[in-house]
């Protein structure tokens, strides 16, 4: 799936910075392809209002 973050961390608890982070978002804007997993979905939970996912095949 495809990551995006739509929305600056700054204001936010360094927990979700450092979610931000271990998902691998470091920039407002920046994208990341992951694999899907349980782990995965908890972190995009965490910061669903700082992100967004589309999936993509392959």
């Amino acid at each position: 799936m495809k990551i995006t973050q739509v929305r600056s961390a700054i204001g936010h608890s360094w927990r979700m910075r450092a979610t931000l982070a271990a998902i691998g978002l470091r920039n407002h804007q920046a994208s990341v392809v992951q694999q899907d997993s349980a782990a995965l979905r908890g972190q995009l939970k965490k910061v669903r209002h700082l992100v967004q996912v589309t999936p993509v095949e392959g």
